[in-house]
């Protein structure tokens, strides 16, 4: 399963360049991140390439982090595939928690994060129905 890490900052200038500072000593590749303002502090959700590693050396500089298992699936960067991926999760009722995409390639190839409570049912049944979901170090993208 993909890994998402979550990584409480400070809102305040310089915060964002202290977590990409860490990564980037530590060499890890940050696939994707979204940002979300909380008020006196901010929530990062990053895809990174060694997200067990980013937890470490993250919280050894004293950061509040946490990992959590999501799919990370691949789509076909063409209008109808995130349609046919809701009608599926649709059909079997599943509830998506937390969501974001991103496209790898214009044109050829996108992922669709996804949060939700089932996942290895949920990855299971994506399998079966033709869906690339990723692993855990996302080294396919």
């Amino acid at each position: 399963m993909a890994k998402e890490l979550s990584v409480f900052v400070e809102n305040r200038p310089g915060r964002l360049r202290s977590v990409a500072e860490v990564l980037g000593q530590a060499r890890i590749n940050v696939r994707t991140m979204t940002l979300q303002d909380r008020g006196e502090y901010g929530l990062m959700k990053l895809i990174v390439d060694q997200p067990d590693k980013a937890y470490l050396v993250l919280a050894d500089k004293g950061f509040a982090c946490a990992l959590k298992e999501i799919l990370a699936i691949v789509l076909k960067d063409k209008p109808g595939s995130f349609l046919k991926l809701s009608e599926l999760l649709y059909k079997h009722k599943v509830n998506v928690l937390d969501a974001y995409g991103f496209v790898i390639e214009s044109n050829k190839r996108a992922v669709f994060c996804v949060e939700v409570k089932d996942i290895k049912k949920i990855r299971a049944v994506l399998k079966k129905e033709g869906f690339e979901v990723l692993d855990e170090e996302l080294h396919e993208f």
